[in-house]
């Protein structure tokens, strides 16, 4: 067999039956989450020769049960509420020249019929996922379906036709009944797919592929209609995603660790050796080594000056006072220091952006416990899907070499695998956590730009010295805003069954719409990522050039100048100006001698990587295209 590469090269079956590049052997047992991503993404099919005829050996046993006219259910009876009536030989209403069998029509009926769903289609990658998975789960030779029906289905899949499937329409009750007919009817030469970008009906789609359509024999339609594969698909995408989410939200935070020059041992390996769930180790794991090489975090008190409205006397020479800001300390008098003279030892006697507190706010220091969590549900998502992925999810099932048979209902057995709640509750579970991560990436973003929390940073993050600017201040409500719209759409749709097809489906999973909210909501939380990388990005360089100012001022200039930065100074004659001058010679030459600050050396490649693309905000501009070029920065960054 020669298989076509994507990039027209043909590529040959490797050795001991090993699949050529770009193509996934699709046995029933050993389908990954990577290969669903890469067969979403293009790459092709193959179905294992020797699990193809297991898959064979059972359409074949089930054709020799429907010959002895044993009652199947599906098979030889109706569906749902119609499944205690047999098939007779012929049509009770007979239509003068029609070509298949009850059995056939019964097949073709039920996706003609199911194929329901309405609103914008899925997204191309979504329905090449359902595709693989779909084959996958038919592929483990339980279904009743020909080997020839799931070639069939592979060669679609291969040659690009793409089913167009409608985004509402399932309960994810016998799985996704509704959008797995639109996958199959156009195996039927029925319904609509995209071919090469063009929305066509399906018998045309086909045609320009080069195929044909097939007809459905015995339980092939339900086969085909019966399982988990939209929520199952929609699982997959969103679960990649968010990993490469948390990723870029452990990076957020960091950069706005170090943009409030904050605090490192909270994240200290032997303090989440305590409380060691594996998420909460893992992030803060990762804010170690974002945090690496920062100058900026773990700062001392005394260092960090605050900002001050620039002025035109703000600065000695010209070079500084091209700056947009100026800066400054307040010096706290030895009268005023009420036996915290040690403490004043250590940390000098000014007070500047940092407040004099050893612990940082809840969205800085328990970011580990925040994120880790949202880690957590995912792991569990994950697991979830690694089972259900090479799971039968269709009814019945069939066992055609069960040891021991007795009667054809041991070797045909209705059970419930169909059901999504497995998967649907590991997405509801997800679906909670996904605004629990907006919430502190808003809240971290919100501390940032307001002048009561953000230690000493200019409000809003803007020089204003006019008084005219808002910087950054409705970057916030943005993300207020989206933050509100993913809590209130955060409801499980898991704890809400309505039951359907007259209460034959009398509890249902919902899991459709729990991973279509899913992917959705992880869209969106990207956005808010975006915009606290934006509004970190804007306040490190603040931070980073505010300290620098101070350290090249205290090298600079005398001390009577850099004096002139410290308010709360006692006049000249005082009983505390020398005092005070000696202590603000102790601060200049500390600062004079401090090595340059600087970020995180992960977070200032992010940080020079963002710049490329949005511009630090000297003066108040336009900004809606900086939150779309930050927001098409995290989609850049995930896509990578």
């Amino acid at each position: 067999m020669v298989v076509e590469r994507r990039d027209g090269e043909a590529d040959r079956p490797g050795e001991n039956g090993s699949s050529p590049a770009g193509v996934v052997r699709l046995d029933g047992r050993s389908l990954t989450r990577a290969q669903v991503l890469a067969v979403a993404r293009g790459a092709s099919v193959e179905l294992d020769a020797a699990q193809l005829q297991r898959v064979q050996r059972t359409a074949d046993f089930l054709a020799e049960q429907v010959r002895k006219q044993e009652p199947l259910y599906g098979v030889s009876t109706g569906f749902g509420s119609n499944a205690d009536r047999l098939l007779g030989a012929h049509r009770l209403r007979g239509d003068g020249g029609a070509d298949t069998t009850l059995h056939e029509e019964l097949q073709e009926n039920l996706i003609t019929t199911h194929a329901v769903c309405i609103g914008e289609p899925f997204a191309e990658d979504v329905v090449r996922a359902m595709l693989v998975i779909r084959i996958n789960t038919l592929m483990r030779g339980h279904s009743g379906v020909r080997a020839s029906t799931l070639e069939a289905y592979a060669a679609m899949l291969n040659a690009g036709v793409v089913p167009v499937v409608p985004r509402l329409g399932s309960v994810g009750a016998s799985g996704d009944l509704a959008p797995l007919s639109h996958l199959a009817i156009v195996l039927l030469g029925q319904g609509e797919a995209f071919f090469h970008g063009e929305r066509l009906p399906g018998g045309e789609a086909l045609a320009r592929a080069g195929l044909a359509p097939i007809r459905l024999s015995y339980k092939e339609g339900l086969a085909l209609n019966n399982g988990t594969a939209q929520m199952l698909a929609t699982a997959v995408l969103c679960a990649e995603r968010l990993e490469k989410l948390l990723d870029l939200a452990d990076r957020c935070a960091a950069m706005t660790i170090d943009a409030f020059a904050g605090r490192r041992r909270a994240f200290d390996a032997h303090v989440h050796a305590l409380r060691p769930h594996p998420g909460q180790v893992a992030s803060a794991a990762n804010l170690r080594a974002l945090l690496a090489g920062s100058t900026l975090s773990d700062i001392a008190y005394h260092l960090v000056p605050k900002a001050k409205p620039w002025l035109p006397s703000s600065w000695p020479n010209a070079d500084l006072a091209r700056l947009s800001f100026d800066i400054g300390w307040d010096w706290v008098p030895a009268d005023q220091r009420h036996g915290r003279e040690r403490f004043y030892q250590r940390f000098k006697p000014f007070r500047g952006g940092k407040k004099h507190q050893p612990q940082d706010s809840y969205s800085l220091r328990c970011a580990p416990q925040v994120h880790g969590a949202v880690r957590d549900a995912l792991a569990q998502l994950e697991r979830v899907i690694d089972v259900e992925l090479n799971a039968v999810t269709d009814n019945p099932l069939i066992f055609p070499d069960l040891d021991g048979a007795k009667h054809i209902e041991d070797q045909v057995v209705s059970a419930g695998h169909f059901h999504g709640m497995p998967i649907a509750l590991a997405m509801s579970y997800v679906k909670a956590a996904i605004p629990v991560l907006a919430s502190i990436s808003e809240r971290r973003l919100n501390k940032l730009v307001d002048p009561a929390t953000n230690d000493g940073l200019p409000a809003f993050l803007i020089g204003n010295e006019d008084g005219t600017e808002s910087g950054l201040m409705i970057v916030q409500y943005t993300a207020a805003a989206i933050v509100n719209d993913l809590a209130s759409r955060a409801h499980p749709a898991t704890v809400y069954s309505v039951p359907t097809s007259a209460n034959a489906e009398d509890h249902v999973s919902m899991g459709a719409n729990e991973g279509r909210h899913v992917l959705d909501m992880g869209g969106d939380l990207a956005k808010v990522l975006a915009l606290e990388l934006m509004t970190a990005a804007q306040a490190l360089d603040f931070r980073r050039d505010m300290i620098e100012a101070a350290r090249r001022l205290a090298r600079e200039a005398d001390l009577a100048t850099f004096a002139g930065k410290i308010g709360n100074a006692p006049p000249d004659p005082h009983p505390q100006r020398a005092q005070f001058l000696a202590e603000c010679d102790a601060l200049r030459a500390e600062l004079a001698s401090s090595p340059a600050f600087a970020p995180g050396h992960e977070v200032a490649a992010l940080h020079a990587a963002f710049r490329e693309r949005v511009a630090f905000l000297r003066k108040d501009r336009a900004l809606d295209g900086d939150v779309a070029a930050a927001v098409a920065f995290v989609e850049d960054w995930i896509r990578r």
